[in-house]
């Protein structure tokens, strides 16, 4: 059987309604944020609200119409698997334990892969207002605006951060060790609870370099892009090539990424 042709749509032109899709997104959960709602136990402490569960309805449907052979990778379950070289990596709202507790560090993530590589990001802050996004070959933006990596270069001089596994309180590949180790050796360390928002504060400076492990794709899918479009690096823990379908990830500025893969070292 002759496989279909796809027409190839340039990822700049499909930007403008992902984004839009983000941030409607976002703000359904911002208007939801206080209400009572109801929350299920993936895991002992792993969340999910209906709340998650709506935003993923919308996001899909959307970018359903803009590329509707693609498949799609998505945190609650609506992973449709197509014979297309594209697919959408979708988080409806990564920092789900931060939303249920009304804690403001949460926000909707987006990412395109084509043929196994990302070639889109965007990830939206409701709370905040910020819109970072980024297209494989360019520079990335926050709100329009061009966004770079820090210039530390020393690790003692870094802020960092981290995350920690769902598994924390039954697992011994925990980052307890980690976390203990970069605290001895960076300026500090912060605990947000949002992989994506982590990433894109790398991207824009805010952090220097940031280290988690048993993470999934679609925590990982568009922060990544959006801090190598925003000149940082972005490696396994021993600084090969990454991922997204890997567990571990480190990512930095650049400047203090050997020194974090010593850090990291010492706990192997």
């Amino acid at each position: 059987m002759k496989r279909r042709a796809i027409a190839t749509p340039l990822p700049t032109k499909l930007l403008p309604e992902v984004s839009a899709t983000a941030i409607e997104a976002g703000k359904l959960l911002l208007r939801n944020v206080s209400r009572h709602r109801l929350v299920h136990f993936k895991g002992k402490i792993n969340l999910v609200t209906e709340m998650d569960l709506r935003s993923e309805k919308l996001i899909v449907a959307r970018l359903r119409k803009l590329l509707p052979d693609a498949s799609f990778l998505t945190e609650e379950g609506s992973a449709v698997e197509n014979d297309s070289p594209y697919k959408w990596v979708i988080d409806p709202l990564d920092g789900t334990t931060n939303y249920a507790h009304t804690l403001p560090i949460w926000c909707v993530s987006i990412a395109l892969e084509w043929r196994g590589e990302i070639v889109l990001g965007c990830v939206y802050d409701p709370n905040r207002d910020e819109l970072f996004t980024a297209i494989r070959g360019k520079p990335a933006r926050m709100n329009g605006r061009l966004i770079r990596v820090s210039d530390h270069r020393r690790l003692d001089q870094s802020l960092l951060a981290t995350g920690f596994p769902y598994d924390v309180q039954t697992s011994s590949i925990n980052n307890l060790d980690h976390f203990v180790s970069f605290s001895k050796t960076a300026r500090a360390i912060r605990r947000a609870g949002s992989a994506a928002l982590d990433l894109c504060y790398l991207a824009m400076g805010r952090f220097d370099g940031f280290w988690e492990l048993k993470l999934h794709p679609w925590d990982t899918a568009a922060g990544t892009l959006v801090v190598k479009q925003a000149g940082g690096r972005v490696t396994d823990f021993r600084g090969k090539p990454f991922s997204i379908y890997a567990e571990h990830l480190l990512a930095s500025n650049g400047a203090i990424h050997s020194q974090m893969i010593r850090v990291l070292a010492t706990n192997d």
